[in-house]
């Protein structure tokens, strides 16, 4: 109803949990219909995964069954942990009793960082009006490469704000190294962690680095919003090092801006970026569901609905070789 009400359709976001049965089945069933009625409009969904130690005992066969569909019919996946978010309110945000609510500000917050309007590279003189299709065009560069990680810097309570200053150079030099060391917030960032040396032969580049976790981008989204804006320098993310070797790192790195400041910050940078974070969290879901389907647990509460072991099968295939992709950039 609502995509009827527009003038124009430059895409559709969707937002979704992946782990709980009714909410993935019926996020999954709606992206289907709006692919279907629309094939040829971006779909961006956004998902959140499941506590790795979670209350819901199928949660992982839901996760496998729902993002192996979704890949098939999104541009893209934005990524949230809920282990992350749930980190972020204790630690940075300083509450003691979380509960849904404190997760889901968290989770809009970073949501509104990128939605909000900004000037972007194809309308550098008035607010984007298409920013899901410009988002997707950038950090989407390959069909088999869909997953997106979102990082936010500062978040903090509303009391700690009222005492911080910050500076363009100390963030953007956080984000960087919370980028290449895969880490989701300022707290706890891995430093020892660098970008690999230049190629020392061919095919052959930094493995002393990458032994070390180095985290590789296909590519970055930058959005910066605040006081003197224009004064931020972003060289450090045009760094060749930090990208895959088949693509420029002119279309692998993008900017977004604003002069108008963000949910009380003076200054605020996000970085929506395609790279290898993800990998861990979705073998470890990938490798939970597969050690129930071996015994076949549970499998009987999927297969009297009409979802069959090959379905299963299909999914787990369609994930590892997601994994593989991303492991072998």
């Amino acid at each position: 109803m609502e995509i009827e009400r527009c003038d124009r359709l430059a895409g559709i976001f969707t937002m979704m949990s992946v782990a709980g049965g009714t909410g993935s089945g019926v996020g999954t069933y709606i992206t289907q219909r709006l692919r279907d009625l629309y094939p040829s409009s971006f779909i961006l969904n956004q998902v959140t995964w499941p506590y790795e130690a979670g209350e819901v005992i199928v949660q992982n066969y839901n996760s496998v069954l729902t993002l192996s569909h979704l890949y098939q019919l999104s541009d893209a996946i934005l990524v949230h942990e809920n282990d992350t978010v749930h980190t972020i309110c204790s630690r940075l945000m300083n509450i003691k009793h979380i509960s849904i609510s404190d997760v889901n500000k968290v989770i809009a917050h970073q949501l509104a960082s990128v939605l909000q309007p900004a000037y972007t590279a194809d309308s550098p003189c008035h607010y984007s009006t298409n920013p899901i299709g410009e988002l997707l065009t950038s950090l989407v560069c390959h069909p088999e490469y869909k997953l997106l990680s979102l990082c936010n810097i500062p978040q903090m309570s509303s009391t700690s704000l009222a005492y911080s200053v910050f500076n363009w150079p100390g963030l953007l030099k956080h984000l960087r190294q919370m980028l290449i060391a895969s880490a989701r917030m300022e707290e706890g960032i891995d430093w020892t962690v660098s970008a690999p040396s230049a190629v020392t032969s061919a095919g052959e580049s930094g493995t002393n680095s990458r032994q070390k976790s180095f985290n590789l981008s296909l590519a970055n989204l930058l959005i910066l919003r605040g006081k003197d804006v224009s004064t931020a320098v972003t060289d450090g993310f045009r760094d060749p090092a930090l990208y895959v070797p088949w693509l420029k790192t002119e279309n692998s790195f993008s900017t977004w801006t604003s002069p108008v400041a963000f949910n009380g910050y003076e200054k605020s940078a996000t970085l929506v970026s395609n790279n290898q974070s993800l990998l861990k969290p979705l073998d470890n879901i990938v490798r939970k569901a597969w050690n129930m389907f071996a015994s076949r647990a549970y499998v009987h509460q999927y297969t009297k609905f009409g979802i069959c072991e090959e379905d299963f099968l299909d999914s787990f295939t369609a994930l590892e070789q997601i994994i593989s992709s991303y492991t072998h950039l």
